[in-house]
């Protein structure tokens, strides 16, 4: 029994370690990811895929998509602004403030078990996937967006603003992980409620992080999400202990 145990989860290591190399590898030749992007996004992949599956896979994948596409939305008119990504794509700081909750998520959920790491880990995914979108769309067609917690109208790209293109779009974004989720069968669709639910606390969070933090200079952008993913997997931890 053991023999076989042991198989199965060599069996697991070496998938996963294939598939790190292709994502990685197509990841940076589409200019999604910088070198050391790359690396860092490796770390998350094969932890992903490790410790919770093909399907934790399917999630990141949609999440990159997501982003990659968005990103070449209004790429000029960002440039303009002084706001659009690097063209050599995100680097590892950018993706670990995205992408280091989830993958410790799963971790947790290899070595425990526990379903609430799992919810948590999704949950994570799909704000920063919302968090993502919901920016770069909003600095292209969202207009004159307002801060979050003055409701004054600020310029395209002010950190903690929000526009009701860009909100939309980020909530499309969580409910499109979500249903990826329910789809590859890593969640259930009643861990799905919780998960989106969650994203959009996040996502929320992040602006109000933004106006309250960022624009004071006190954190700056890769920090806030990080801490916005956080906020996402607590919740959807603590809700899912709450229903089980």
């Amino acid at each position: 029994m053991q023999t076989e145990l042991i198989a199965i989860q060599t069996k697991q290591l070496i998938v996963a370690g294939m598939v790190t190399l292709i994502f990685s590898a197509l990841a940076r030749a589409v200019r999604g990811v910088s070198r050391s992007g790359m690396i860092a996004g490796a770390v998350v992949c094969f932890l992903l895929v490790a410790c919770a599956g093909m399907g934790a896979f399917a999630a990141l994948v949609t999440v990159f998509v997501l982003a990659w596409l968005t990103t070449k939305v209004g790429y000029q008119r960002k440039q303009r602004l002084g706001t659009a990504e690097r063209k050599d794509g995100r680097k590892a700081s950018q993706v670990l403030a995205n992408l280091a909750i989830p993958a410790t998520c799963a971790a947790l959920y290899g070595f425990t078990g526990r379903t609430m790491f799992l919810v948590a880990m999704a949950a994570a995914l799909a704000e920063a996937a919302a968090d993502t979108v919901s920016s770069e769309v909003g600095q292209t067609i969202g207009g004159n967006p307002r801060l979050i917690t003055t409701w004054q109208q600020v310029s395209p790209g002010t950190d903690g603003a929000i526009s009701a293109a860009g909100t939309a779009v980020g909530l499309a974004g969580a409910l499109v992980v979500s249903a990826v989720c329910i789809a590859v069968r890593l969640i259930g669709i009643s861990a799905a409620t919780v998960v989106f639910s969650s994203a959009v606390i996040g996502m929320f969070a992040d602006s109000l992080l933004g106006a309250w933090l960022e624009l004071r200079g006190t954190m700056n952008n890769d920090a806030v999400n990080f801490v916005s993913t956080i906020i996402a997997a607590i919740f959807a931890a603590g809700a899912s202990l709450l229903l089980s």
